[in-house]
Formats: C-alpha cells, sequence, structure tokens
C-alpha cells in the first residue's frame, strides 16, 4: 500500500459489516446505475436534453442542467467514473445546447441564451439551481478541460472588472440588479415576457406544465407582478460562490477580497435594518432605494405575495433566505461566526414578533406595508439548521428537533435513523425509475423541468451519514465535517467497500466509524477535514490511542473486514478552502 507522507494509521482490527455500510455502498451503486439509465433516457450523444429548450423562469436552461443534481455528490462519495463522465458530458452539452437556443421575442437572449458559457440575465433563484452542478465540478476533477477559464471568466462577471457584464458597483458594494449575467444587470423594469419566455403553444394539449398553467396567458399571469428588479437582493450572495470556486482553484487573493466585501456589506446591511436583512437595495445603496425607501420591497422581497392565475390563490415567494449561502461563504473563508450570528439574530428578532391568535402561537414569515403577516404555527426557522451546523452551540439547537432524524441521530436519540433513512432512500430510487420508465414525454413534447422529478439522484442521507454534511443546494458549497479520497484510483471518493458513519458532531471534534465490508482486499482511504480542506486535524484517538496529524488529511490504511471508530479533535475553518487534492497539496 501507499501512505500520505504526512500521517497514516493502520486499523486491523475485525468488524462484522454493519447494516448501515453494506447498504450505504448498494445504494451508491444502486443509484449509479440508475444515472446510466435516466441520462441515456433523456440526454442525447453530445449531452443536449432531448427537450424543447426554452427560455424562462418555469421551464428555462436552469432546469434542463438540474435533471444532473446530486451526481457529482454521489461520484464524490465513491460513485463509478462513469458519473463523472456523464457530468462533464452533460454540462459541455448544456452549455453548447443553451448558446444555440435563441429567443425571438426576449430581447436580452435572442442572441443566445447564453453568452460565454453562462445565463445572459437572470436571478439568483435560477441562476443559482442551474450551476448547481458545475459548482461542485472542482471537488471532482479541478484539473478538467476549461475548468479554470471558466471558474475565472464566471467569478470575473461579479467583480466589477469586466465592461461587458457591469453587475457590480464597486463603490456601494452591490450586485445592481436581481437580473444579471454575462450581459450585465438588468436596469429597467422587467417584464412578465422576460421571465416566462417566447410565446408557446397548445401548452395544455401538448405540454406537461409542472408549474400548472393551461395556457400561455396562464404562464405571462404568473410572471405579471415580477417586475421590480432594479437594485440588489439577498439571493445575489449566491454569486459568491463562483469567488470561492476561484479562489479554491488558483489561491489568488482577490477572489476571497471580492466575497469577503460583498458579504461584510450584506452583514452589515442587516443590521442596519433592525436585524432582519433587506430584500431591496438602491443604486445609491441605500435600503430600500429602489422601491420608495421600502426595506420589505421588490420582487422576491419580504412582502412579495401574489396571486396563482390559475387558481386565484395567493403565494408568498420571498427568496431572501438564499442570502444565507452568502453567510456560509464567507465562514468558509475566515472562520469568523459573526456570520452566522447575523443569521441567528434574524431568526430570534422575527420570532420575537409572534402573536397569539385563537389561544395558538402563531409566527409571521413575510412583512409588508402593514407589517407583519402571514403568520403561521410554525416559528420561522429559515436556515436554522445551517446556523447550527456552522455554529456548533447547543442554544442553536432549539431551534430544531432534537429527537428524530438526522440530529436526533446525532444526538444520541434515534439509534435506528442510519439504516432507516437509507431503506427509505432505496424505496425512492425504485420509484423514480418506475416513473422514468413511464414518461410518456417524447423530445417534442417534453419542457426542460419535465425529467427534474424522476432524476433518482439520492445523496441527502448519504451526505449525512458518510460525510458529516448538508446536501448543497442552488448553487452552494458542499458543507461537510469529512470527505474522502482513493489514492490507490488517485481520485476522490471512498474506495469501493470502505463504509463511514459519522457519530457525533461536536465543535472540536468529530467521531466517524469506518469500516472495509471486503473480507479478502485490504482498502486505504485519505480522510480530509471538510469539502475544501478547511477544517484541520489535531490528533486522530482509536481505542485510547492517540495519533497526532496536524494537517488537513490523513490516511487510514483498513485490513480485510477491518473497521474501528475515530475521534477526529480538530479546528474548524482553520486553513483556506482548496481545491487541490491531498496527494498535490
Amino acid at each position: 500500500m501507499t501512505y500520505l507522507k504526512q500521517s497514516h494509521i493502520c486499523v486491523d482490527t475485525p468488524m462484522a459489516p454493519p447494516a448501515w455500510a453494506l447498504m450505504e455502498w448498494e445504494l451508491i451503486r444502486t443509484q449509479q446505475r440508475a444515472c446510466a439509465v435516466f441520462f441515456y433516457q433523456y440526454f442525447d450523444e453530445r449531452g443536449y436534453l432531448e427537450c424543447i429548450p426554452r427560455w424562462g423562469g418555469n421551464d428555462g436552461p436552469d432546469d434542463a442542467i438540474e435533471n444532473l443534481v446530486g451526481w457529482p455528490v454521489l461520484y464524490l462519495l465513491g460513485g463509478c467514473d462513469d458519473l463523472r463522465a456523464m457530468c462533464e458530458l452533460g454540462w459541455e452539452g448544456h452549455l453548447k445546447q443553451y448558446t444555440e437556443a435563441k429567443t425571438t421575442q426576449v430581447p436580452f437572449a435572442r442572441d443566445g441564451m447564453y453568452y460565454r458559457e453562462f445565463p445572459v440575465m437572470f436571478d439568483w433563484v435560477h441562476n443559482g439551481e442551474g450551476l448547481t452542478t458545475f459548482n461542485l465540478h472542482g471537488l471532482m476533477d479541478p484539473t478538467a478541460r476549461d475548468f479554470e477559464k471558466r471558474v475565472r471568466r464566471y467569478a470575473g462577471f461579479y467583480m466589477g472588472d469586466d465592461p461587458q457584464s457591469p453587475n457590480y458597483d464597486k463603490e456601494h458594494k452591490i450586485i445592481r440588479s436581481l437580473f444579471n449575467g454575462s450581459r450585465g444587470p438588468m436596469l429597467r423594469k422587467a417584464t412578465a415576457l422576460d421571465w416566462a419566455g417566447d410565446p408557446l403553444d397548445e401548452v395544455e394539449e401538448r405540454f406537461n406544465a409542472l408549474h400548472g398553467e393551461r395556457n400561455f396567458e396562464e404562464m405571462l399571469a404568473h410572471f405579471e407582478d415580477y417586475t421590480d428588479v432594479v437594485g440588489d437582493h439577498p439571493s445575489n450572495m449566491v454569486a459568491t460562490s463562483l469567488g470561492l470556486n476561484a479562489f479554491a482553484l488558483t489561491g489568488e487573493a482577490c477572489y476571497r477580497e471580492w466575497v469577503m466585501e460583498y458579504v461584510e456589506a450584506w452583514r452589515q446591511r442587516t443590521i442596519d435594518n433592525d436585524g432582519i436583512i433587506p430584500t431591496n437595495i438602491g443604486l445609491d445603496g441605500t435600503i430600500g432605494g429602489e422601491c420608495d425607501g421600502k426595506w420589505y420591497g421588490g420582487c422576491y422581497g419580504w412582502a412579495f405575495t401574489v396571486t396563482v392565475p390559475q387558481t386565484g390563490a395567493l403565494a408568498s415567494r420571498n427568496t431572501h433566505h438564499l442570502g444565507i449561502a452568502g453567510f456560509g461563504n464567507a465562514l468558509l473563508f475566515s472562520g469568523d461566526q459573526r456570520y452566522v450570528d447575523v443569521w441567528r439574530q434574524q431568526i430570534d428578532k422575527i420570532n420575537s414578533h409572534a402573536k397569539v391568535v385563537d389561544g395558538q402561537t402563531m409566527y409571521p414569515h413575510m412583512h409588508g406595508d402593514d407589517g407583519w403577516y402571514n403568520f403561521r404555527p410554525s416559528p420561522y426557522a429559515s436556515g436554522a439548521l445551517e446556523v447550527y451546523y456552522w455554529s456548533m452551540e447547543r442554544d442553536d439547537l432549539k431551534r430544531l428537533d432534537t429527537d428524530a432524524g438526522w440530529i436526533g441521530f446525532l444526538e444520541g436519540k434515534a439509534e435506528e435513523y442510519p439504516v432507516e433513512a437509507l431503506q427509505r432512500d432505496f424505496g425512492r430510487v425504485r420509484e423514480q425509475m418506475e416513473k422514468a420508465r413511464n414518461d410518456p414525454t417524447t423530445p417534442d413534447t417534453r419542457l426542460s423541468d419535465n425529467p427534474n422529478p424522476l432524476n433518482p439522484a439520492t445523496i441527502g442521507s448519504l451526505v449525512e451519514l458518510m460525510l458529516g454534511g448538508m446536501a448543497p443546494r442552488h448553487g452552494c458549497p458542499l458543507h461537510c465535517r469529512l470527505r474522502y479520497f482513493d489514492p490507490a484510483q488517485k481520485r476522490a471518493g471512498m474506495p469501493e467497500g470502505v463504509g463511514a458513519l459519522v457519530e457525533r458532531l461536536e465543535v472540536n471534534s468529530t467521531t466517524v466509524a469506518l469500516v472495509n465490508t471486503d473480507q479478502v482486499v485490504g482498502r486505504e482511504v485519505i480522510v480530509q477535514g471538510g469539502a475544501y480542506a478547511e477544517h484541520r486535524f489535531d490528533t486522530v484517538t482509536i481505542d485510547g490511542k492517540v495519533s497526532k496529524v496536524d494537517g488537513t488529511s490523513f490516511a487510514v490504511a483498513l485490513a480485510p473486514g477491518a473497521g474501528a471508530r475515530l475521534k477526529i479533535a480538530m479546528s474548524r475553518y482553520a486553513s483556506p478552502p482548496t481545491f487541490a487534492f491531498p496527494w498535490d497539496r
């Protein structure tokens, strides 16, 4: 066997393969087979999605590549090389397909829905969804073709130095519009057509519109109130993941400095707004500056409640919660808990406005001209899991269910959770494949989002159990305690047959059980602190024996059928994030 020069640990104590370890690997193998079937059903040999390519908020380019959500993480867990190849082919095909696809009536996409391999101009609800896979590609292989050129270019769109994409105002530290991209910001009122895309005939007769519209008029009506896009919005902080990518690849300080500058500006605005993050910042940098001074104004703002055209029901669509991505990225860079503090304080501030209605405590979730509204029995808890996960403060557990689920398991109250969660995930994969087999759509009747609900990748429980992390969403990075590499294959991912169960997370330690389920062949695994080597290991204790690490990774040699429980003392967020694999650092 080969070992890292820094630290290595040998484990030769026999351990009968636990049910969870065998199930982890069977679930990974099941999903990779299912993903292959799904890919060749819905993508052609170029990596193009076989659908009607359209621009729009309901069935646009972002939905096309969202069909591969979860696939990069499945590879990082130990999935086969074909998964990575399908992700890369799908991304290359996606860029070409939507650069070639052009609108006829939406003005800014008439020369292509993508320009310079990026959406021309859209909001970060959709930009983020469209980057959910690519933003994890650097964890699979940071040396991939054109990867460096793309991460530099994409981050550059938002740093204020690209004349074709003047999205960022360095003076006021804002992204200048909710609509932004490779052709810059939209500095006018948006129209329903900008959001819905070109007219579409035979909606009810030919297509299955997943948002329920029966005709194009209802598709337009869906977006008729989505007009106030000028000025900054918290969801734009998802763009800071592009800066994280560029820094993790290059180590160049300019990317970190931009992320920290922009997120710090949002932190201060939240403090200045009595602890609530505002949903509109004017072009002059003032809170509510493009909405008559209303901090709660703007499209996707705190007061953004619209009418569902096909039912007449009211729907509240405040996407401020996406802004937590920026605070998480600032934490990855700095380890500074004040970026967690600001979101914790917001949760408590909002819930302080609770009131009793008919004997029941009700909590607000929206705010408009008449104050707080949309009261519900459940407290406002957006970001509560992230706050606890990032802080590890016991007091933050009060906002979570500590008796069941993943948190209950970590608290020692839900011992059966690993097996139950994995069993549930097997059922989901089976159901997804049954839906795909029975899918009646054809390429000429298929919208880009139609396959989204059929995607068989089911990674949530595996990320929790194996990595001690949270499944990434909306273009966010992977936040996890541990990550694994296979030195024999020189690739990211757990060596085949090695199971991992993160049993305990604490402020400065992680407890994980590692077991080699192969009874014939030994395995070597490299354990890394965090997805980006942001956590630094101090020591590893096994059965009372302490091994010094003092680094961001160590190797474990597992004899055939051997396993152990490792308590890893660590310093979280102590190292700069990097894509570099352990043997390249």
